[in-house]
This record gives structure tokens, sequence and C-alpha cells, in this order.
């Protein structure tokens, strides 16, 4: 019995592009739904139940970032925002909102291709991994603990909300107290590939993970300038 076909939706009221991209992406067996506003991608979320959603911010009515919020509310899908918009600030500003990918139109209908099989790989490796892991992947420190297993982290007694992406990345250096990652290396362990672009996505992350946890006298998240993060500690994990 053949394998189901990994299920992209496309949001986009260019229907120009949005035929161009599902062509693109049917050539590599991939399914495709194409929705031309909000609305519709809410809905299609729903009755299509895609593997990962393309979405284009500047919508008819409800835009792009507003999708992304409604989507990561209540689900685990991967999205890769499209848009014409180069500025960092619109950058972050997706990245922010739960975005696991960014791509400035006009794009190169290959990287295209590439962003997509690249960001589902990694999420089915982690799906996998949870699967397959039978001991709790849990990381503490006093007013700290990260769990991989359910994806949570409590911090002073209080249940944090913090992004998969978030979460996998403070995992990522608390479970390794002291060593120094490159924001490359990062990126790489973190989202599963050779990210094609600035490495601002990685500086985004570590901003909203500082906002949440705030300063603690126990841990901290280093800048090592030029070079990436580490993981501070004066009390040894648990």
């Amino acid at each position: 019995m053949a394998a189901a076909r990994q299920k992209i939706l496309i949001v986009d009221d260019d229907s120009n592009i949005a035929d161009l991209i599902s062509l693109y992406l049917m050539k590599e067996c991939y399914e495709t739904r194409i929705v031309g506003d909000g609305e519709a991608a809410l809905a299609a979320v729903n009755t299509f139940e895609p593997d990962l959603i393309l979405l284009d911010l500047m919508l008819p009515g409800m835009d792009g970032y507003q999708v992304c919020r409604e989507v990561r509310s209540s689900k685990d899908i991967p999205i890769i925002m499209l848009s014409a918009k180069g500025e960092i600030f619109d950058k972050v500003l997706g990245l922010e909102m739960g975005a696991d990918d960014y791509m400035e139109k006009p794009f190169d209908s290959k990287e295209l291709v590439a962003r997509v099989k690249a960001v589902l790989r990694r999420y089915h490796k982690q799906q996998n991994a949870a699967v397959a892991e039978t001991s709790d992947k849990i990381v503490s420190y006093p007013d700290l603990t990260i769990n991989l297993t359910n994806y949570s982290v409590t911090y002073m007694g209080e249940q944090i909300d913090m992004p998969p992406k978030e979460l996998e990345l403070l995992y990522c250096l608390a479970s390794n107290p002291g060593r120094v990652y490159t924001r490359e290396q990062l990126l790489d362990q973190i989202w599963g590939y050779e990210y094609v672009g600035d490495t601002r996505t990685v500086d985004v992350h570590i901003k909203r993970i500082r906002e949440k946890l705030h300063d603690n006298e126990d841990f901290k998240i280093s800048t090592i300038w030029g070079i990436g993060y580490k993981f501070e500690t004066t009390q040894r994990s648990r």
C-alpha cells in the first residue's frame, strides 16, 4: 500500500503565485490545497489537516500574522511565511509569532522546495524521537524545569507558555551548561538543516526566552559576542 502523500496548505491571494507553488510541490509528490484568505486558511487547517502551511503575510481581511497566531494557539503545524517584505522587523515579527521559516518574494522555486523538505524533516524527526523515547527528557534547575517529553516549561512554580522551537532551544542549552554553541550549530540542531540566510532567527528566539524567564541568580543565557550563546549556572542540573 502506497504511503499517504504529505499535504501542504498554500495561503496566498495571488492565484498566479499560488498555482505556481502548487505545481512545484506536486512535482515533488506533495498534495496541495490553495486558499486565498485568512478565514479560509483556518477552516482548511481543520478540514485539510496539512502537514505544513505556506503562509503569505499580505492577505485580505485577517493577515498572515493573525493566521499564524491562531494556528499556533491550538496546532503544532510547521509554518513557512512568504512575504514581499524583506525588512528585519517583518522577519523578526514572523518568527516571534511562531513561524518556522521566512522567505522573501520573489523566491527561487528550488529553494522553496528545499525549505519545505527541510522543515518537514526536522518536524518528523522531532515527532519520531518523542515517540521512540522511553524515558522523560527533563532538565531541572532551581526554579526551572524543562520537559521535552510533554513540551512544558515550569518557572518559579508556574508553567510558562513557550512555543516548540523556544523550548527545544532552551533544552539544548540547559542540557549542556557551559558549552558555547554557535548560531549555526543551534540552527542545525534545532531546525535540523543548514539555514539559508541570516542567523537572526536564533537571536529572536533567545530574546523571547530571556523575556519569559527574566533574570535569575542561579542561571542565565549568556551571549558570546561574535560566536553564539551558552547557558551558565551556579547550580548543577538535577
